[in-house]
């Protein structure tokens, strides 16, 4: 499974990881608490659903909000940033998305989600289309992080 694995690559390094989720709603998370030694890698989860709770927990500004949307790879870079350093974190992930079955636009329709990697001082973002019903969606996502943070780590 790729949570342990990544679970342990954390415990390797002597990571910390910390977490704002919007439309996995903490599933991102809930998916690493599965293993059971994630508590010494897990440091906090948010789940940042609304504008202004981005805004007050992740120290997304406002105008990024405006200027490109609140599912985009500016926000989801704002999250990840955001969180890991009110956290003190090495490595924030910021997960924002249309999970459907409606909320999207024909710019970026359901099953957009973008996404943001803070590791140790440098931020990845990323933007991936989804297919699947709404938890389709939401599982996919998450395995995309977990399998990303593997990558980059």
């Amino acid at each position: 499974m790729k949570a342990e694995e990544l679970v342990k690559l954390l415990k390797e390094k002597k990571y910390k990881i910390v977490s704002a989720e919007s439309c996995t709603g903490g599933l991102f998370a809930s998916t690493l608490i599965d293993i059971p030694s994630a508590s010494s890698v897990l440091e906090e989860s948010y789940v940042t659903y609304s504008q202004e709770a981005k805004i007050k927990i992740c120290g997304v500004k406002e105008e990024t909000i405006t200027k490109n949307g609140i599912v985009s790879e500016e926000v989801a870079f704002e999250m990840a940033n955001g969180i890991a350093k009110r956290t003190n974190s090495n490595i924030g992930v910021g997960i924002t998305g249309y999970a459907g079955p409606t909320g999207g636009t024909i710019e970026k329709p359901v099953g957009t989600v973008c996404f943001g990697f803070y590791i140790n001082g440098k931020t990845y973002t990323y933007t991936r289309l989804f297919k699947g019903n709404r938890n389709q969606i939401r599982r996919k996502s998450v395995n995309f992080a977990i399998i990303m943070l593997l990558k980059l780590i």
